[in-house]
């Protein structure tokens, strides 16, 4: 998969999302399907997606003991969905519990992705609220060469720090950001923002809208500006 524009489908139920899947009659938006979503949907509203034809981005970002973990993604593995991601908090053997879990006797297996931190994490919140007290930029690459490690794919990381993910980690190796707004959008609770024009400069593989784009006037147009803007 090349640079693509994800679309972040962050609505309450399945007939909002149709709803705004049905204004685009010419293209087939990447589509990411976060927690609100799959909690009230279920696992149908990935099947469904997929059966109108979109790739879908599964961002559950699981964390929990790598056990759990394994046999939670051996599950997600069944809903072919393209990309899925998990937090690089949980640690290496988490991370390799979840790649062996995620991949189907073939060997197949979707896109597995770490969320390094979220982007409303700025220093400040991170050592006063999560008392790490590197610098933000040491940690996401500490995180990103773990995922490496791990057997992973890439990361979630801001945009801004997608240049230096690359350095660290090679340049096959998948940067998907979100925190991306139009210079003349307001940023909302995100901390760590940029533009799609400057996410393509900055090496972002895959960039993930989601107000900009769901919450536009005319939301096909916003699409197209933003895929415009990045992928050119």
């Amino acid at each position: 998969m090349g640079k693509d524009v994800i679309v972040a489908c962050d609505f309450a139920t399945a007939e909002q999302t149709y709803a705004f899947l049905d204004k685009f009659t010419d293209e087939k938006p990447f589509v990411k399907i976060g927690m609100e979503l799959f909690y009230a949907e279920g696992p149908a509203i990935v099947r469904a997606i997929k059966a109108r034809g979109h790739k879908v981005f599964l961002d559950l970002k699981l964390h929990d003991i790598p056990n759990t973990v394994k046999k939670a993604m051996a599950v997600l593995s069944g809903l072919d969905v393209d990309i899925c991601n998990l937090h690089a908090a949980g640690g290496l053997d988490m991370m390799r519990g979840a790649v062996e879990g995620l991949t189907r006797p073939d060997g197949s297996r979707p896109l597995l992705i770490a969320v390094t931190q979220l982007t409303s994490i700025d220093q400040q919140r991170m050592e006063k609220e999560l008392l790490i007290d590197r610098p933000l930029e040491e940690v996401v690459m500490q995180y990103a060469a773990n995922a490496r490690t791990a057997g992973l794919d890439g990361v979630v990381c801001s945009p801004l720090e997608a240049g230096r993910v690359h350095e660290a980690c090679g340049g096959e190796f998948l940067t998907v950001t979100p925190g991306i707004r139009f210079a003349d959008g307001a940023s909302g609770d995100q901390q760590r923002v940029t533009t799609p024009a400057r996410a393509r400069e900055i090496g972002s593989d895959y960039i993930v809208v989601g107000r900009p784009i769901t919450g536009a006037e005319d939301s096909v147009a916003a699409y197209r500006r933003c895929v415009a803007d990045f992928v050119g």
